[in-house]
């Protein structure tokens, strides 16, 4: 079984003076999060969807989930004060979901709405091979790191550097038992869950994304999606 697990519980608090989350958005009449959960709603490899959201928008997404006919929704879960305890709560609930500890979760931002079939099906594919999984893109211009801010500490190889994507994609079991060890272990904040398996030393395998695949953020970036919208080059079939 395949369950994608998308997260929609962000501020949004970059987004300047949107008065709600950017996921909440309208964007050409219905919102951002929507835009994304029917890419996954369309794609024949998807069995199930759970979603993670603001408490207080629970009911809106609820009623959402009935408005744009998505009927591989079996969950609407509220999301905690960080990243890594929203995944945690989406797993509780997939949990009641899974038939197997092998079981594919595909873990997507909601604010990424312009998710390619490829992408999701490359996802499940690998993830079925090697149970670890995420979505990548060649970093396209030289990476400067500064330890102070102020001075150039080191210019790393660019034919070494990724820039990281959702989904990343696990089996049930490896990805259940890395966030379980890490509050056993008291270890908070990881923003990054490929990050987090990695460090209980399970390999992580890459996948490629897709430029078209970036996460709204600012403003300049909600133009941007709706420019391609518009325009229709989008591998996205909406």
């Amino acid at each position: 079984m395949n369950i994608a697990l998308i997260l929609a519980a962000g501020s949004g608090t970059r987004m300047g003076n949107a008065d709600k989350p950017k996921q909440f958005l309208p964007i050409y009449g219905k919102p951002l999060m929507i835009h994304t959960i029917e890419a996954f709603e369309i794609n024949d490899d998807v069995d199930k969807i759970v979603i993670v959201t603001n408490e207080q928008y629970i009911d809106q997404v609820k009623v959402w989930c009935k408005q744009y006919d998505l009927s591989k929704v079996r969950g609407v879960v509220a999301g905690g004060n960080s990243r890594q305890i929203s995944v945690y709560n989406g797993l509780k609930a997939v949990e009641e979901l899974v038939s197997s500890p092998d079981d594919i979760i595909v873990i997507h931002d909601a604010a990424r709405p312009l998710i390619s079939q490829k992408i999701i099906n490359d996802n499940i594919a690998v993830c079925k091979k090697f149970g670890a999984v995420d979505t990548v893109i060649k970093a396209s211009d030289t990476i400067i790191r500064s330890k102070d801010n102020e001075i150039i500490s080191d210019i790393p190889n660019r034919n070494e550097l990724y820039q990281g994507q959702t989904p990343q994609t696990f089996k049930f079991k490896i990805i259940k038992d890395a966030h379980e060890k890490a509050l056993k272990e008291d270890i908070p904040n990881v923003t990054d869950d490929a990050k987090l398996v990695l460090s209980f030393g399970i390999d992580v395998h890459l996948v490629e994304g897709s430029a078209q695949n970036f996460k709204i953020t600012t403003f300049d970036d909600l133009m941007m999606l709706k420019a391609l919208l518009k325009i229709g080059k989008t591998e996205v079939v909406l």
